[in-house]
């Protein structure tokens, strides 16, 4: 393996795993709104029947392993991409899988938010929409982007797992070099790879997520 091989995949795995996170942020952001705006005490409840199956439909797609998640999406990867195999496949189960965890840590975070913000918009006839925008959203902003990081992080793992289906980047690398060749170094240098582009994504997530904090800048 040269250090072409090592940067291409690198490239490939932050390609993966930032897009992927893009995608799930904007499936699994609504989504975590809705199951907070949409509770019976929300500033938009919805029918209890909507949100029940809503949290069933999450917690299913969480509790599904990935690697057995990433072959039952076969058929909404070949429908979306043409095929199952390759880096752009990847995509679609790496998706499905972290749009529902996004959605809960959205939701987490949206619940630390103290009820007399969300009651003092209400009272200056704040519509639900401009709470959701306008309040809801940006004062929990610190607690989202740690989130997101979070969710960054846990794609990045993903991405790796998704060699066993002929993904490409550093999961391939480890497996089709490292383990299936029993060249053990080159596992150990995918492994560090890995974990130095975690504590980067961690970094920077903090990093954001400090200077957003406005109870820090003040």
């Amino acid at each position: 393996m040269s250090f072409a091989d090592y940067g291409f995949a690198i490239w490939e795995t932050f390609y993966v795993t930032v897009l992927s996170t893009a995608f799930s942020l904007v499936l699994g952001l609504p989504l975590g709104v809705l199951l907070v705006a949409g509770d019976k005490d929300g500033v938009l409840p919805l029918p209890g029947w909507l949100m029940h199956i809503l949290n069933i439909i999450i917690n299913i797609l969480r509790s599904v392993p990935f690697l057995i998640l990433m072959i039952c999406v076969f058929p909404l990867t070949r429908a979306i991409v043409g095929t199952t195999v390759g880096t752009k496949a990847t995509i679609v189960p790496l998706v499905v899988a972290a749009f529902p965890f996004v959605a809960r840590l959205v939701e987490t975070s949206l619940r630390e938010l103290d009820e007399g913000v969300v009651e003092a918009a209400q009272s200056m006839g704040a519509t639900p929409f401009q709470i959701i925008t306008k309040v809801m959203i940006p004062e929990c902003l610190p607690g989202l982007i740690s989130s997101m990081t979070t969710a960054l992080t846990t794609i990045l793992g993903y991405s790796a797992m998704s060699g066993v289906i002929g993904g490409g980047g550093l999961g391939k690398i480890a497996l089709s070099y490292g383990y299936y060749r029993y060249q053990t170094n080159i596992m150990i240098v995918c492994v560090v790879l890995l974990v130095l582009m975690v504590q980067v994504f961690q970094t920077v997530g903090t990093f954001w997520a400090t200077r957003s904090d406005k109870r820090l800048r003040k």
